[in-house]
């Protein structure tokens, strides 16, 4: 099957997030580095780029504690020692996400236990939690995978009939919400990302964001080597490391937070039209979101996606992702079929127990249904892997890229059915 781009004719260049193509890095940025520098502070504790940062993200969640931290991974991380896990609790996350939010678990003793995801979504379902709660769980971490919102209200009664508290990992879910309620501040605790690729950047960054005192301060003491900063007798009061933001990552937040409602705002205006575009499509099908889920107490767009990525899903008859994959990049479009090759369970330091020394801990704790990973205890995660094809997305595209990535897909849909016809 061949679909690709007529000789002759000029691709447009696609933005990328991994540069300035696709980045609102400017003179905002430049300004306030140059002031920090100038300050001659660049420790957050003692600047206030950071403190700026903290307060109008928490303004703009709408929530009562925030704190900015190292990276995402470092956010989940907190996150996790707030609920305070003994060795051999378990954590409730996803099988279909990064290492970075999974490896947090094992370090603070607990056993990642895999919930199985939707097929069409892949995100975590209160179905799917529900069989793998056990009397050891001690939290719940809900992915909401590429900006699309899980369907937290039926997670949430989950939760809350078996008092576990949930941990929202919106590290791509800028902008989402779930019937009216802004993602991240459903759950106990919420935790985002900064890195390079996300909605916005500061290289590497994290926060942490909760309406729960007790939880909060505990996040801020875990960032910070539990050192209890404004105590009338401040001490180290447990084993906690430094992962602060610095003020140098604090300047750039803080001019990149008042661009987030355009990235936001970009992201989804050019997603709707790439979905209209996809639509009827005979083969190629985009995944049912939320925002269309349907339900008779959620009215029309009550809940959006933040996109931090475009996902369609190629059905293995037509080759799967890969073989859109392969089209694409003949019309200069980048694509990652299947997002991760495996199910993280799969991965080396999971499926092999490789943690402290040669000791397995915590694994040698778990319950052994705690760690089984039988295929056909996933079969959303296997199938949702085999049809996935992950789309970069940026703030930086215009109607003339989206229109040549749906006139691509479009070809190789059509494509693939004429084969078929003949």
């Amino acid at each position: 099957m061949n679909t690709a781009t007529p000789a002759g004719i000029e691709l447009p260049s696609m933005p990328s997030d991994q540069n300035a193509s696709g980045r609102l890095l400017g003179d905002e940025e430049i300004a306030n580095l140059i002031e920090a520098i100038k300050s001659g502070t660049l420790t957050s504790t003692k600047g206030t780029f950071t403190k700026r940062f903290i307060a109008k993200f928490g303004e703009m969640l709408g929530v009562e504690e925030a704190h900015a931290c190292a990276s995402g991974t470092a956010a989940i991380h907190a996150a996790v020692a707030a609920v305070d896990p003994a060795p051999g609790d378990e954590i409730i996350t996803s099988p279909i996400t990064d290492m970075g939010a999974i490896t947090p678990i094992i370090y603070q003793t607990a056993i990642p236990v895999f919930a199985d995801v939707d097929a069409k979504t892949g995100n975590v379902t209160a179905e799917s939690i529900s069989r793998v709660i056990s009397p050891k769980t001690k939290a719940i971490i809900v992915t909401h995978l590429f900006g699309n919102p899980a369907e937290m209200g039926p997670i949430m009664e989950l939760a809350d009939r078996h008092g576990i508290p949930v941990i929202e990992d919106c590290a791509q879910a800028y902008g989402a919400s779930y019937k009216g309620q802004k993602i991240g501040t459903i759950g106990a605790i919420g935790c985002f990302s900064l890195q390079q690729g996300k909605h916005i950047t500061t290289g590497e960054g994290g926060m942490v964001v909760t309406n729960d005192a007790e939880l909060g301060r505990r996040v801020r003491l875990f960032i910070d080597k539990a050192w209890g900063y404004g105590d009338p007798k401040p001490d180290h009061y447990f084993a906690a490391l430094n992962a602060r933001m610095c003020e140098l990552q604090g300047a750039v937040a803080l001019a990149q937070l008042d661009k987030l409602p355009h990235s936001i705002s970009q992201r989804q205006k050019m997603a709707a039209r790439l979905d209209h575009a996809l639509r009827g499509l005979r083969g190629v099908e985009i995944p049912m979101t939320n925002s269309e889920c349907g339900s008779a107490d959620c009215e029309a767009n009550c809940c959006v996606n933040g996109y931090w990525k475009y996902i369609v899903l190629v059905p293995e008859e037509m080759g799967g992702p890969g073989a859109l994959a392969e089209e694409l990049k003949t019309g200069g479009i980048a694509s990652a079929p299947r997002y991760i090759q495996k199910p993280a369970f799969e991965c080396q330091v999971i499926r092999d127990q490789v943690t402290f020394g040669g000791s397995r801990f915590p694994f040698n704790l778990a319950r052994p249904e705690a760690v089984d990973y039988a295929p056909e205890n996933f079969e959303g995660a296997y199938k949702y892997l085999s049809q996935v094809l992950v789309i970069p997305w940026n703030e930086n595209y215009e109607n003339v890229h989206v229109d040549h990535i749906a006139t691509q897909i479009a070809a190789f849909d059509a494509a693939h059915f004429q084969e078929a016809a003949e």
